[in-house]
């Protein structure tokens, strides 16, 4: 996994297409994280007049609208990119693993809602859903469970405007399926769960040799 420091989102982006998989923050795995692989000058950083400026945060965006991978909370329920080459194994194994949600679940809802509207933000999703804002927390554990599981996807992050019409804060995961986003045809893998598992960790394992299997099992489940 050698690289220099990377110094924009298209930098990012090739590499992210080299090595298939790579979360964003925290993986459980040492320097296997695109905030430990950009330059210092784009990670977090508080500004002294107040605020902050992170421009890994602010790639996110433009990498996912680029088509080259995917985006979500896919590793242990902590967000990250996956390439698009690689994308079809992990669904396959995921969906394999986890049951689709039973009939007149929370969750069936969900993949209805973003079925009839195409992408909604979460808030907009879960009043959709008929569920209200105490819910909150609730609901976000369904969302992070139907990401892990490959059934919905980050198509973009939408921003509130301050009063000069300039973007704030952290921003809104715009969510949809990926049949919606990339066409049912990106969800079909030719081989079965297990040995798409196996691939992708003997992969992973090449990219990041210092990783044990344990490590690399426990990311990819």
């Amino acid at each position: 996994m050698n690289t220099s420091s990377i110094y924009s989102a298209a930098q990012l982006a090739d590499y992210i297409e080299r090595v298939g998989f790579l979360p964003l923050l925290d993986s459980g795995i040492d320097g296997f994280t695109a905030e430990a692989l950009v330059d210092e000058d784009c990670r977090y950083t508080q500004l002294p007049e107040g605020g902050w400026d992170w421009p890994l945060w602010k790639w996110k965006g433009s990498i996912i609208k680029d088509g080259g991978c995917v985006y979500g909370r896919f590793f242990a329920g902590k967000a990250g990119f996956v390439s698009r080459a690689w994308w079809p194994m992990l669904c396959s194994y995921r969906r394999h693993k986890y049951a689709a949600p039973a009939l007149g679940s929370i969750e069936e809802a969900v993949l209805l809602t973003l079925q009839e509207h195409g992408s909604m933000i979460t808030r907009e999703l879960r009043a959709a859903c008929g569920l209200g804002p105490k819910t909150r927390s609730r609901f976000d554990t369904y969302i992070t469970r139907l990401q892990m599981e490959c059934r919905i996807v980050t198509e973009d992050f939408v921003y509130p405007l301050d009063r000069h019409n300039r973007e704030y804060g952290w921003g809104w995961a715009l969510l949809t399926t990926p049949e919606q986003l990339y066409g049912p045809q990106s969800c079909l893998c030719e081989v079965a769960p297990d040995e798409a598992f196996a691939r992708m960790a003997e992969h992973i394992g090449q990219c990041v040799p210092w990783a044990s299997e344990r490590q690399i099992a426990r990311l990819l489940r």
